[in-house]
């Protein structure tokens, strides 16, 4: 199956993990000085697509490669690229939120012996949803081994985290600069105006910035959100007219990442088949891979619509709109922005807000 350009191939790993979390100078900078003498436990903080996971991997392959030779550690940093190095456990959730068993298993495995070298790190994604079992990984954090490190990574800090983040070092992470994102974005090989589209609409997602820079409607895509406010008439035939044509743009978007998908899975069974059969485990776990990919994608690319929407009420207020509207828009859009972490059913979220947005004629 031919790629399609707007989901490029797996980049080559670099020499540097670091040169992948984009616009975080102030992270990356006490990260990397953390790494010569790592206390237990570290809470990266900020929102999708701001790096943190880029900077977890990059953390870990400094903790891991301590000590080692040049040669040594050009193999854990590729590991580590891949998030499979022996001693890097990364957990992340398999539906809304990790699961208690897997919590308990982050636990044991703290308390192992690390299967390679003298060090381990625990990579916990997406905790602010896991604040119901945050409490059973409270005492491992509180007397950690000496051996494991932890990295947990958060959008936001639930009033339940903040006992966990007080055992943690708290890196903070801001929304990428858009400045940031169109440099990356050109270095990287996208077309200027593509990629000054992409910066607009990323709404500081560097993950949703590389899609949209790739997407070749891009910009429609970012009208078409822009244009509802101006199509708004308070009324939910309306409402869930617009709901349908902006969502029906997310699935295509997604169709690329759909096709390289089954392609991924269609290779994997085939090389099952050739070593005697399927490994039923392994083929669930890239399943549920492909499910996270699917969700983030979708997020990621609402927040940037809604993003686009907020942008029509700011451009109006300039042009001397009503400052109300502006202030009723934006609070109502960042609600739902904020619920989108927790997958809601995205169909009547989106009509319950455009149904409540103030029309702009």
């Amino acid at each position: 199956m031919a790629a399609d350009a707007r989901v490029p191939p797996a980049p080559a790993v670099p020499d540097d993990l670091w040169s992948e979390v984009v616009g975080q100078e102030a992270a990356v900078a006490q990260l990397r000085a953390a790494g010569a003498a790592p206390v237990h436990a570290y809470l990266l903080v900020g929102p999708e697509g701001s790096g943190t996971r880029e900077a977890a991997r990059a953390f870990a392959a400094d903790l891991l490669a301590d000590g080692l030779d040049d040669e040594a550690a050009a193999v854990v940093r590729r590991q580590v690229a891949s998030e499979a190095h022996p001693s890097l456990t990364v957990v992340e959730r398999v539906g809304a939120s990790i699961t208690a068993e897997q919590v308990r298993g982050v636990v044991v495995r703290a308390n192992m012996a690390p299967p390679e070298g003298e060090r381990q790190v625990v990579v916990l994604v997406d905790f602010h949803l896991a604040t119901n079992v945050a409490p059973i990984l409270l005492k491992t954090l509180e007397e950690p081994p000496a051996s494991t490190v932890f990295v947990v990574l958060a959008e936001e800090l639930p009033a339940e985290m903040e006992t966990i983040a007080s055992r943690c070092v708290r890196v903070p992470f801001a929304a990428v600069a858009e400045s940031a994102i169109l440099d990356r974005l050109i270095a990287e090989g996208v077309d200027p105006d593509a990629a000054r589209t992409a910066a607009e609409g990323a709404g500081g997602s560097m993950t949703q910035a590389r899609l949209l820079g790739r997407d070749p409607n891009a910009s429609a895509r970012r009208e078409r959100w822009y244009s509802v406010p101006g199509r708004l008439d308070g009324t939910g035939a309306t409402a869930a007219a617009l709901v349908d044509e902006v969502l029906a743009a997310t699935d295509e978007l997604a169709v690329p990442l759909t096709e390289r998908q089954a392609a991924e899975l269609a290779d994997f069974d085939e090389r099952a088949e050739l070593v005697g059969g399927r490994v039923a485990g392994e083929r669930k776990a890239l399943v549920d891979r492909h499910k996270r990919e699917q969700r983030r994608v979708r997020t990621a690319d609402l927040r940037s619509g809604l993003a686009a929407l907020v942008a029509r009420y700011r451009d109006a207020l300039v042009d001397g709109g009503d400052p109300e509207q502006f202030l009723a828009a934006a609070d109502a859009v960042q609600e739902l922005a904020d619920a989108l972490v927790y997958n809601p059913n995205e169909t009547v979220q989106l009509q319950a807000l455009f149904v409540g947005l103030p029309p702009l004629r």
